[in-house]
């Protein structure tokens, strides 16, 4: 299965931003601690040029930090980014950001001119909290739900900072495809858009194989079940959810398992990790060539039986 969601109203945010964005000093990329690499747009690079970028690693509190510090420690990598792990529990902390974005333009006279910064995510990351505890009071509407933000607004904030919100948008097509999962597992995409019992399959197969002992000491299990479906099954079965003729509900076991790790109430779970994207990016680059080679060979095939038939009417 292949999960996208990519609405009219993004594809306009798109458009805007790439309009705004020669004017922007600094961009604070809102990111998914639990999903580093699958909350960051690919859109972004491709707008922002050589614009300091804060990838702001939010829901920190959620995330695996040993993990988080792998990311922090593989995002520094790249010229001009600093990545900073949050959570909406750390006011002092986030409104550090506008000191950090001073930082990020060190021969910037600032009495001359502020920080002209830009807000980006992806939706239900978790900006419009974010801003409102910058602004000190309520500006963005939130929302426990993906695409909540619609239009920009500028907002002016302290230590000389104007600050450009944009709506959360996602882009086209989702790649590699377990980034579609991951997106849907921590309700960037709205339910209305997948499967539950799907995504459920994917996260299970997941915790069985990099969390056993979260999933163990939540379900109250002394062995692990091999497979996501018997997981599935075994939570069906221990919270009632069974139907006629003793079947296993898999659709609200599957509710049960997502809605639980997104609350936080598996433990602090990261989906991803630095070396597993790695290795999904190369899987799909080679999957992708491998099928362009075959669409190339199929053309190539219909254009040799295209000439044969020419061939053969000339001869007659």
């Amino acid at each position: 299965m292949s999960i996208n969601w990519f609405p009219g109203h993004m594809h306009k945010a798109r458009k805007e931003i790439a309009e705004v964005m020669p004017q922007v000093d600094v961009i604070i990329e809102m990111l998914d601690a639990r999903i580093p690499f699958s909350s960051e747009n690919p859109l972004v690079p491709e707008l922002r040029g050589d614009t300091p970028v804060i990838k702001v690693l939010n829901k920190a509190d959620l995330a695996d930090p040993e993990i988080t510090a792998r990311w922090v420690a593989h995002m520094e990598q790249e010229k001009g980014i600093k990545a900073l792990p949050l959570t909406q529990q750390q006011p002092d902390e986030i409104k550090s950001l506008l000191t950090l974005c001073h930082q990020m333009l060190p021969e910037r006279n600032f009495d001359l001119r502020g920080v002209r910064a830009m807000i980006m995510g992806i939706p239900n990351v978790g900006k419009s909290t974010l801003i409102n505890t910058l602004a000190g009071r309520t500006i963005a509407r939130t929302g426990n739900e993906a695409g909540v933000t619609k239009s920009q607004q500028r907002i002016k904030l302290d230590n000389n900072v104007i600050l450009t919100d944009t709506p959360g948008f996602l882009w086209p097509k989702l790649n590699p495809p377990s980034c579609g999962y991951r997106l849907a597992i921590t309700a960037a995409i709205k339910d209305t858009v997948f499967d539950y019992a799907d995504i459920a399959m994917f996260a299970a197969d997941y915790f069985i194989k990099a969390y056993p002992e979260r999933i163990k000491a939540r379900y109250q299990i002394s062995d692990l079940p091999e497979t996501e479906i018997e997981l599935l099954e075994l939570i069906a079965r221990q919270r009632a959810f069974v139907r006629k003729g003793g079947l296993a509900d898999l659709h609200k076991a599957s509710e049960i398992l997502v809605n639980e790790f997104r609350s936080g109430l598996l433990g602090r779970i990261t989906l991803e990790t630095p070396e597993m994207v790695s290795e999904e990016i190369v899987a799909a680059a080679e999957e992708a060539e491998q099928k362009a080679r075959e669409k190339a060979e199929r053309e190539e095939e219909r254009q040799a039986r295209a000439r044969r038939k020419y061939a053969k009417k000339r001869q007659k």
